[in-house]
């Protein structure tokens, strides 16, 4: 039984769901910070991610059940790949373009980029960043930028840092104060069969 209360706290952060807006995490490979992704994730409205595993040693069960997540990942879906061409080509289906942290020539400010259209934010891993097939899927490549001697940042604080400029950027467009409205009715539904199997 949901009260009315939990009903409404449900259709309140469905209706602020961004569902044109979405991370790609490649060879990650602490499961620690692909679960502190998903709390990012779920905190500004994203409900999926994208993770990308071609070496060897990393596979999907070593994520799969990684308390980092804190529950997150009840709330958003992880898709995993082995083949970048393929998870890129998916993305693509469902993301207008593609960004990712990558130092480059032609690379602009994470606050330069205009993250309330449709796109996905992609992240490498911890040592070499994204790999080079993945770059040639890039369609631009951002930086954050950094005052201090130490110029890197933890993927997943870097992440959270871009997923907010995303956030800031949603807000001033009001969109996350869109109603909840009929055509939202399958995303309650999942919520609240969450939920249910919560309890």
């Amino acid at each position: 039984m949901i009260t009315d209360r939990r009903s409404e706290r449900i259709k309140e952060v469905v209706a602020k769901r961004q569902g044109d807006l979405t991370v790609i995490l490649e060879n990650v490979h602490d499961p620690h910070n692909i679960g502190a992704v998903l709390r990012s994730c779920d905190s500004v409205g994203i409900g999926e991610i994208f993770v990308l595993l071609t070496e060897d040693h990393l596979t999907e069960e070593r994520y799969v059940g990684t308390s980092s997540s804190s529950g997150a990942k009840k709330w958003v879906d992880v898709h995993f790949f082995n083949d970048v061409s393929k998870c890129m080509k998916h993305v693509k289906t469902k993301y207008q373009s593609i960004y990712g942290t990558h130092l480059d020539s032609d690379s602009v400010s994470l606050y330069d980029l205009d993250l309330s259209s449709s796109c996905a934010l992609m992240f490498g891993n911890e040592h070499d960043g994204i790999s080079r097939e993945a770059l040639k899927h890039l369609d631009g490549n951002f930086i954050i930028p950094q005052h201090g001697m130490v110029q890197s940042l933890n993927i997943s604080v870097a992440c959270a840092v871009s997923l907010y400029e995303a956030s800031r950027q949603r807000m001033n467009q009001g969109r996350y104060s869109v109603p909840f409205n009929s055509s939202m009715e399958a995303a309650y539904a999942k919520y609240v069969e969450i939920t249910r199997k919560l309890r």
